[in-house]
């Protein structure tokens, strides 16, 4: 088996510029949802029940839609791109319509279908490295992808300072009481994935199966969702051992990790701007909506910032040991909330904890590109996805009892059980076993970030 051609830095630029689009989407969703919810009149208690809708779509979509773009070949389309194209649609459309909800159930609904197509068009890009890259150049081909993570985020976050040069306001202007800031972010998301993906499905190409006999034969065998179901369960049984012991920092990672979406501005609102809701101090309640997209926009600057030095890093001390030490910085950003209601001290925690978001993005999914089967690429990115959304889907059932009595109705400390979940997943990194010959190839001495 052959391996693939050396790309150029800017090839692996534009067979990623695509996640820009789709980053930038998901940090509008991040920063704003819960506030938008709480404008139609949620309950703070109920806010991770409603954000269930992520972590459920992805556990039904991503291994599907990876398992069949696995058999998916056309001259003119090739393998992943006709998922970026369905998926970039229905995330424009959601996006364009979610700020315009007139109850919660519209909202609610709404997160929904934007999460389908985010996760639609997540999956295929995350397995095109693994098909576009040879195992030398994986590692920065995840570390430009992080790099896009950070950047379209920062680029969402960065909204309400940006919109008001152009006299868009904080103010609401709708019956929903949504501010005009949020609304046109959001339309300026759904054109923005449906550009950068373009920008991808023009400029990239794909390379065919290496056996067409081969491949036209399974994909007769085995056509339609059944077979994408039962493909899912027999690699779900030939599961490689480096992916089993990931499970457990993937768990504890992501059983933290939506409480920062679904607390952090609630916090920064109740604590900086003493507006513990939007109805009693409307005012600050918006301002703490806007300072959290400030403090997203410093995670995400954390994010892409690190996203180069990841590599060189992993190259001295070894990729799980760069992960624990990265995921251990985020939890120090979480604990420094607790000490201060200064607004100043959530932009430094978050600044920390977008370090290790960077990590996040890149570090497991190297480890895992080089322990799967090249044909079965897709549909282990999709089975690693549910290592994300079954620990969101325990978190969602579970807060919602813990927050009155654990966590004592208060959205920070929240954020400090984020912290002590990243302190857990940095010590299982350490079950995590891989070959010297996975580390070297995707490591070689030298290499670095370029």
């Amino acid at each position: 088996m052959k391996d693939k051609p050396r790309l150029s830095f800017w090839q692996i630029w534009n067979m990623s510029f695509g996640f820009l689009g789709i980053q930038y989407g998901f940090g509008l969703q991040q920063a704003n949802m819960s506030p938008i919810f709480r404008y139609l009149n949620a309950e703070e208690s109920a806010i991770p029940a409603l954000w269930l809708a992520g972590p459920i779509t992805g556990l039904l979509v991503q291994p599907i839609i990876g398992a069949m773009s696995d058999r998916t070949w056309s001259e003119r389309w090739g393998r992943r791109k006709p998922y970026f194209l369905v998926g970039a649609i229905i995330t424009s459309f959601a996006l364009i319509l979610m700020p315009n909800s007139s109850a919660l159930w519209m909202a609610a609904s709404l997160m929904w279908l934007l999460d389908a197509g985010l996760n639609i068009t997540m999956e295929p890009f995350r397995a095109f490295i693994g098909d576009k890259l040879n195992m030398q150049q994986r590692n920065l081909g995840f570390a430009v992808q992080s790099f896009f993570v950070g950047f379209g985020q920062t680029l969402a976050n960065l909204m309400p300072f940006i919109l008001p040069v152009f006299g868009i306001t904080i103010v609401a202007s709708g019956e929903n009481n949504i501010p005009d800031f949020v609304k046109y972010s959001f339309y300026i998301g759904g054109v923005a994935i449906l550009g950068a993906v373009f920008w991808t499905l023009f400029t990239t190409d794909e390379y065919p199966p290496e056996n067409r006999e081969e491949f036209e034969r399974m994909k007769q065998e085995k056509r339609g969702l059944f077979h994408a179901f039962t493909e899912v369960f027999e690699a779900l049984r030939a599961m490689p051992s480096t992916m089993k012991q990931l499970w457990w920092v993937k768990f504890f990672t992501w059983y933290g990790l939506p409480l920062m979406w679904q607390y952090l501005s609630l916090a920064i609102a109740r604590h900086a701007f003493n507006a513990p809701d939007a109805t009693t101090n409307p005012t600050g309640f918006a301002k703490g909506l806007e300072w959290s997209n400030l403090c997203f926009a410093l995670f995400n600057v954390g994010c892409f910032g690190i996203s180069f030095l990841l590599p060189p890093i992993a190259a001295r001390i070894g990729r799980r040991s760069t992960h624990a030490v990265f995921l251990t910085i985020g939890s120090l950003g979480f604990f420094s909330m607790l000490f201060s209601n200064d607004k100043m001290t959530y932009l430094v925690g978050m600044t920390l904890v977008g370090l290790a978001w960077g990590s996040i993005m890149s570090m497991p999914y190297v480890m895992l590109s080089t322990s799967v089967p090249r044909g079965r690429m897709g549909v282990y990115m999709g089975l690693f996805n549910g290592f994300i959304v079954v620990p969101q889907i325990v978190n969602m059932i579970t807060i919602p009892f813990l927050y009155e009595n654990v966590l004592n109705n208060d959205p920070r400390n929240a954020l400090v059980l984020c912290g002590v979940c990243l302190v857990l997943a940095a010590a299982a990194c350490f079950l995590v076993k891989e070959s010297k010959q996975a580390e070297q190839a995707a490591f070689p001495i030298g290499a670095g970030g370029h």
